[in-house]
């Protein structure tokens, strides 16, 4: 080959080289690493948000939830009433002894109808009985007072088995939806061992564990408002049971002849 043809050959490789065509074909080309570089991963959540714990709790999250406000209902309702001013208040206590000490058992059947406490409910059945019955006994008067103070005892002690009502179904509530997270995480495997996503599983044993947790922190509270309550309750009922015994004495003491 002549130099000359030689030497316009590679003029003419280097303008096709250099062409802007092949130039922005490989301009066009993307780099990996650069691709990989400029992506911005997302951001990673540490922990899970109340709309997120709710959702992947599903339908048992509600029903805790719905229990746990009535159970709180039932704790602010029990400091208002399981009271001694409400159970046995001091100053009617007073007054139905003066009353009954000066023979005034009209004024003080009035008196107890409109306290309405339980201690006035236990004085009213008593003196009603003394009004209406032709003949009584120290013995007959004991027995309709006792048979009052269990009635309102029941009512009282009846009232806190709410609190134990809740603290045993809630943690059964949290473990239905274990089982149905367990299910729901061993269905998507069963249906597709190839395809089983990880998120699916993950999903299936978060609502799994979030509803356990959720029936213990519902069942615990209760049962140790429940232990409280009782502990009250029952130091009420033996106040009760004191003031049904002087009661007793009283209207013995001032039966009418």
């Amino acid at each position: 080959m002549k130099p000359e043809i030689s030497i316009i050959v590679v003029i003419l490789s280097c303008m096709v080289w250099l062409a802007p065509g092949s130039t922005s074909v490989i301009a066009q080309e993307p780099d990996p690493l650069a691709v990989a570089l400029d992506e911005k991963p997302e951001p990673i959540r540490e922990e899970m948000s109340i709309q997120d714990i709710i959702k992947s709790g599903g339908i048992p999250m509600y029903v805790l939830g719905g229990m746990s406000v009535i159970g709180l209902a039932l704790v602010l309702y029990f400091f208002a009433v399981l009271r001694e001013g409400q159970i046995m208040p001091r100053k009617f206590i007073v007054e139905l002894q003066e009353l009954l000490e000066a023979d005034r058992r009209d004024d003080a059947r009035m008196a107890c109808a409109r306290n309405g406490s339980p201690v006035a409910e236990i004085a009213l059945a008593a003196i009603e009985h003394g009004r209406t019955a032709e003949e009584t006994s120290p013995e007959l008067l004991k027995e309709i007072i006792e048979g009052e103070g269990g009635r309102q005892a029941n009512v009282i002690q009846n009232q806190i088995q709410y609190l134990q009502d809740i603290a045993a179904i809630a943690p059964m509530i949290g473990l239905l939806g274990t089982v149905l997270g367990m299910l729901k995480a061993f269905n998507v495997v069963a249906l597709d061992v190839a395809k089983a996503k990880p998120m699916l599983l993950a999903g299936g044993v978060s609502q799994a564990l979030i509803t356990t947790a959720a029936g213990l922190m519902v069942g615990i509270p209760a049962m140790v408002a429940f232990a409280y309550f009782r502990g009250r309750a029952s130091k009420l009922i033996s106040g009760l049971e004191t003031n049904s015994a002087r009661l007793l004495t009283l209207l013995i003491r001032k039966r009418p002849s």
